[in-house]
């Protein structure tokens, strides 16, 4: 019974000292933080006159933004080229050289990319997948090729800014002997090369 009375004495004079104290009042800051002020006098107030005053004309701005089709980087030409709806690869069906009627779609968008940057020059590799002999590959690789510039000179691309090149089955972007890979590599790749002499 005593242990409870003196635990309810604690108590209560933990509340009087938590809860009845009264609150300190802020400290003052320092007095050594020499803190000057100054007054700055109001401007005298001047009559409003009617004069015009002319604002200062605004500096020419001239858009720095460089266009990547310009740039020096056929990197960033490709890149560009491919953001604005270039297909870089088109494919074919296995020992054919004609175009399928999704390719001519393909071809039809990047004539018209082309034909817009007149100044672009390309290369067109062809490709085959890796079953025939080097000779015939080279030779068929050529023959893709070829379809691809007539198409897109058909369709006003000039035929002096296309090159033509063939790899056969040297440069596969897939190497499974398999159907999904052999369609991969039956291609022609187009790739901005550099810039024709325009004007």
């Amino acid at each position: 019974m005593n242990r409870k009375w003196m635990i309810w004495m604690v108590m209560a004079t933990l509340l009087t000292f938590l809860y009845g104290c009264p609150k300190k009042k802020p400290a003052t800051p320092p007095s050594d933080l020499n803190v000057e002020t100054t007054t700055v006098p109001a401007s005298p107030s001047t009559p409003s006159t009617t004069q015009d005053v002319q604002q200062p004309a605004a500096p020419d701005v001239n858009d720095q933004t460089e266009d990547p089709l310009t740039s020096a980087d056929m990197q960033v030409v490709n890149d560009e080229l491919k953001r604005r709806g270039f297909s870089p690869d088109i494919y074919f069906d296995y020992d054919e050289a004609t175009l399928s009627d999704d390719t001519r779609d393909k071809l039809s968008r990047n004539a018209d990319l082309l034909k817009s940057q007149a100044q672009l020059s390309m290369t067109l590799e062809g490709h085959a997948d890796s079953r025939g002999t080097n000779e015939y590959n080279l030779a068929l690789g050529e023959r893709r090729a070829n379809a691809v510039k007539q198409y897109l000179g058909s369709l006003g691309v000039g035929a002096d800014r296309m090159r033509t090149l063939s790899y056969g089955k040297e440069r596969p972007v897939c190497t499974e002997e398999v159907e999904s890979c052999w369609s991969q590599n039956r291609r022609v790749h187009m790739i901005i090369t550099g810039r024709s002499n325009v004007g």
